[in-house]
């Protein structure tokens, strides 16, 4: 499907790296978050905005990262040399037409309305990124305007003067460009730095010297473009999700009694008249019909629990429940 007047869209997804600080065997990227990797959530995000084409930069665990998201195209990045290094290897894309997304595969929490609105800021400008504004920016890079608003660097805090320093506006680390202008000019990034990495955001200097319209679009909610490096963060990103997908049901008017312990993953599907107990899971593709009651204790995955029926204390996996019926307490039943 091709979007913005037959424009094509596509994405760079940045996956190659470890995670050192999550202290794990497992690639950071597939750790999960309720019922998938958290790669799998940006992968469901792009998808809803109709990306076509979806090319992840891979390196750490590269065979487990293609194994699970075997729809997707991939590039390999060894040794892994900064951001703008690993765009240079997505050379697949390098004739494509349309615009490309550059996201971190580390960023689960991020909607598809906003992926939306960055693309149709993109539409007349050569690069747009996305911004977050921080009473205190910290150690992220400034975003540096001149007085007509136009983007003209992101300055790396280390690097920047005082005056700079009180700059609110920082990188959130996310960035839609037309794709011909992003692989004309890739080329021209140099590792001049102290890490001896090629940083993709040299890339607005570089843009905006050639005199093309670099965009900085400000981002609503901050906690959507939240990255995980430990598993403090990964716990932060789950209760996040948590407690957004329980109070869009809740609105709905799914009486969730105590939704701290309830957790409900994203292709769930609830009607109303429905009572859900504490300590409940539901996850998967699983489909809750009208007048359902889901007793304190109650798995459920990939399942059909058919309309009135009662759950009670019980783990329901991969099988159907018929309307009226009662299962548990401490009942297990599954496919098979």
């Amino acid at each position: 499907m091709v979007k913005d007047g037959d424009r094509m869209r596509n994405a760079i997804v940045m996956a190659a790296g470890k995670g050192t600080r999550m202290k794990s065997f497992q690639s950071k990227v597939m750790h999960p978050i309720i019922d998938r990797p958290m790669l799998g959530y940006i992968i469901d995000a792009l998808r809803a905005v109709q990306v076509e084409r979806i090319v992840i930069v891979v390196g750490y665990q590269a065979q487990t990262i293609q194994e699970a998201f075997p729809d997707c195209e991939f590039a390999l990045q060894e040794p892994q040399l900064g951001t703008g290094h690993a765009v240079m290897q997505c050379q697949q894309l390098k004739d494509a037409t349309g615009d490309t997304l550059v996201i971190n595969g580390d960023g689960p929490c991020i909607q598809p309305e906003t992926l939306e609105k960055l693309f149709q800021a993109n539409q007349d400008a050569s690069l747009t990124l996305l911004t977050s504004i921080l009473d205190d920016g910290a150690h992220y890079g400034r975003i540096i305007r001149d007085e007509t608003g136009q983007v003209q660097a992101i300055v790396e805090a280390k690097d920047c003067t005082p005056e700079q320093l009180k700059v609110k506006e920082i990188n959130a680390g996310m960035y839609c460009f037309k794709n011909e202008d992003l692989f004309n000019h890739i080329h021209e990034l140099q590792p001049n730095n102290a890490q001896k990495e090629y940083y993709l955001t040299d890339m607005v200097k570089i843009l905006a010297a050639q005199g093309k319209k670099v965009n900085g679009m400000v981002i609503e909610d901050r906690d959507e473009v939240m990255g995980i490096n430990d598993c403090i963060e990964l716990y932060k990103a789950y209760t996040w999700m948590r407690d957004k997908i329980n109070l869009e049901w809740m609105r709905q008017g799914v009486q969730i009694v105590d939704p701290q312990r309830t957790v409900i993953g994203k292709d769930v599907q609830i009607g109303h008249d429905v009572l859900i107990g504490p300590n409940v899971e539901i996850l998967g593709k699983t489909i809750i019909h009208d007048y359902v009651t889901i007793l304190p204790g109650s798995i459920i995955e990939d399942a059909i629990i058919g309309e009135g029926a009662v759950i009670d204390s019980s783990k329901v996996v991969g099988t159907s429940v018929k309307s009226q019926e009662k299962v548990g307490p401490m009942a297990f039943i599954h496919s098979g």
